[in-house]
């Protein structure tokens, strides 16, 4: 082997000292750039810790809302309820108050009559048996066999 020469030496160590210091600037960038990283990292997991969090008290807040809902919506429910009963009994008292208007004319017929009668000093063929008075029985017309079921719906109401 042939020996070098102290220009090439000093050339090889000069390249070395380059080389050297080219190999502890790229060092330095590195680690400037794992601090960078680390850095980001953590602020960026910092930022997913807000989110989560923002994340769960708005759903928090959503569960609240929404049980607060169900709670109205089934008081409402119960009013609807009572409010259908109230309505039905409406309907019946309706359908009972119908009826005697459409009774009432011979409702009226027969407190006329009821006066008259009352008016009359003595009824003509009564006879008394064991201290009450007969009364002869009369024909039903087909107007009043019609009328006797009104008579039995409506007897015993209140209105």
């Amino acid at each position: 082997m042939s020996a070098l020469s102290t220009v090439q030496i000093k050339e090889a160590n000069a390249h070395l000292a380059a080389l050297h210091h080219r190999v502890a600037e790229l060092e330095g960038t590195i680690r400037e750039q794992a601090e960078s990283l680390i850095r980001k990292d953590e602020q960026y997991q910092a930022s997913v810790r807000d989110m989560v969090e923002a994340k769960n008290r708005a759903i928090a807040e959503l569960q609240k809302r929404l049980a607060q809902s169900e709670e109205e919506m089934q008081k409402l429910l119960s009013s609807i309820k009572d409010k259908d009963r109230e309505l039905e009994r409406l309907r019946h008292h309706s359908r009972l108050l119908a009826q005697m208007c459409h009774s009432r004319p011979l409702l009226n017929a027969l407190v006329s009559l009821m006066a008259e009668a009352e008016g009359i000093p003595c009824l003509p063929h009564v006879e008394q048996c064991n201290g009450l008075p007969s009364v002869p029985d009369y024909a039903q017309s087909e107007e009043d066999l019609e009328d006797s079921d009104i008579d039995r719906t409506l007897f015993g109401t209140t209105v």
